[in-house]
């Protein structure tokens, strides 16, 4: 077995997104959530999200938005975020090893807590945002 990388490049940011989002689309429970929120525009959405991380992790300035307004009214529980995680880390461990990795789980952690408290709070308060 060959020493993995740590992800360093746009290509790698890449690999990362199309694979996590292959595994994302296939799993029974978000795979639904996905397709019913992106429908035929996932060829945008993984632009964003390449853009996304490539700003977050290889710190090139190329995303620009505002995420959270488009996360607050899915139909989703701590378990949705339980497995987004889940998947997300494992493929960051089968394809990558080193600092840019860990700092990758550390920031979906991050958002996957932010979100859920958003929409959380979204749902308790009337449709009331936070953001």
């Amino acid at each position: 077995m060959t020493n993995k990388q740590d992800i360093l490049t746009l290509d790698d940011v890449k690999l990362l997104v199309d694979t996590f989002y292959t595994r994302v689309r296939a799993d029974a429970l978000l795979g639904p959530i996905f397709d019913e929120r992106i429908q035929d525009r996932w060829a945008r959405h993984l632009d964003i999200m390449y853009r996304f991380w490539q700003t977050v992790l290889l710190e090139e300035l190329t995303y620009h938005g505002s995420p959270g307004t488009k996360h607050i009214t899915l139909p989703v529980g701590a378990e949705h975020f339980d497995r987004w995680i889940s998947i997300f880390y494992t493929t960051l461990d089968e394809l990558f090893s080193g600092e840019k990795a860990e700092e990758a789980k550390w920031r979906a952690q991050k958002m996957a807590d932010m979100f859920a408290s958003k929409i959380e709070y979204y749902k308790q308060n009337s449709g009331r945002t936070i953001l």
